[in-house]
């Protein structure tokens, strides 16, 4: 087994590579190339829990589990808010033959997505972004934004101005091209912009749909048990809202199941997968004045995808510590 650290997995994963990665996986999704049982998470005290996820890809070929622990108060402490391992097994003889840190992994796959999706669905040419969260994704979703749209303006919003300061400050030294503001007024700050990523713990909504302006397009990211969300009836009922995987779209968005109960929500409100619009099966975005939203839940097919392409840089480049059991 080939075992990887975190910054292992900084250098054999950029994002443009990512981004690549995960539209190739997306697409293999939505074509029925991958099993995936949804995300099975354990509570582990207060608001901790331990999410453990397992899947198996048709290509490249290969199975794993990712054990993650999920502690919203980490980043007070200057650590990743999910901390734990990617096991990848190879598909021949079942051996387990990588492991690899899965904090810094998931972000970049994740950010990685909403890139995906964004390329796919907002209209070309976006240089507005709004950022609703200051934490680890949020660095992540700034770079992987850069990626596929012609960012000129950035404006990012917390719920405390420190913290959102703090970022402003860190973006504007990374991207001098950029103009970065920042406060704590959501409302305000998505005006006028063309892209909205949210990035948050929020249990509740931060976000209404009845803000949004034509046009626009919005990932949704933060929440991703169905007890919390952080969009509104609105934001779904006025949008286009394409998501990750329907199974797991359907158990753990929050806004969703709360209509689906409600009886507020139809069929004709989900569009489809992103890896069906990648793929030309599901159309997209309408017209230049639809506002479209990615749901983001995060699947292991992702993961895996992500975890292979790791390794297999890093058998080609030496990298890692090899043990045996």
């Amino acid at each position: 087994m080939r075992i990887l650290t975190n910054d292992d997995v900084a250098a054999l994963l950029p994002m443009d590579e990512a981004i690549a990665v995960i539209d190739r996986v997306m697409r293999r999704v939505s074509a029925g190339g991958a099993e995936q049982p949804l995300r099975h998470a354990v509570p582990v005290g207060g608001q901790n829990l331990m999410g453990v996820m397992s899947g198996a890809l048709s290509e490249p070929p290969c199975h794993g589990v990712k054990l993650v622990s999920l502690f919203p108060g980490n980043p007070a402490r200057g650590l990743s808010g999910h901390r734990g391992a990617v096991v990848l097994f190879e598909p021949e003889t079942g051996g387990a033959v990588a492991m690899m840190d899965a904090g810094l992994l998931t972000a970049i796959r994740t950010a990685a997505a909403s890139a995906v999706a964004t390329r796919a669905l907002a209209n070309p040419g976006a240089e507005r972004l709004a950022i609703i969260g200051t934490g680890e994704q949020a660095e992540h979703h700034l770079a992987a934004m850069r990626a596929v749209c012609p960012l000129r303006d950035v404006r990012v919003v917390g719920r405390r101005s420190g913290n959102a300061a703090a970022f402003a400050a860190r973006a504007a030294a990374r991207y001098p091209d950029l103009t970065v503001t920042h406060g704590t007024d959501v409302q305000a700050a998505i005006k006028g912009v063309q892209v909205i990523c949210t990035v948050t713990n929020a249990a509740t909504p931060i976000l209404s749909g009845d803000w949004l302006e034509p046009g626009q397009h919005v990932n949704v990211v933060g929440a991703s048990i169905p007890q919390k969300r952080e969009v509104d009836d609105a934001l779904v009922l006025r949008s286009e809202y394409f998501f990750d995987y329907r199974p797991s779209l359907m158990a753990q968005a929050g806004e969703v199941v709360d209509m689906r109960a409600a009886g507020t929500l139809r069929e004709t409100h989900l569009r489809g997968e992103i890896g069906a619009v990648l793929a030309g099966a599901v159309p997209g975005r309408s017209g230049p004045g639809a506002i479209t939203v990615y749901r983001s839940l995060g699947i292991i097919a992702q993961d895996l995808a992500a975890a292979h392409h790791i390794l297999t840089r890093a058998e080609a480049e030496g990298r890692g510590q090899n043990v045996g059991f």
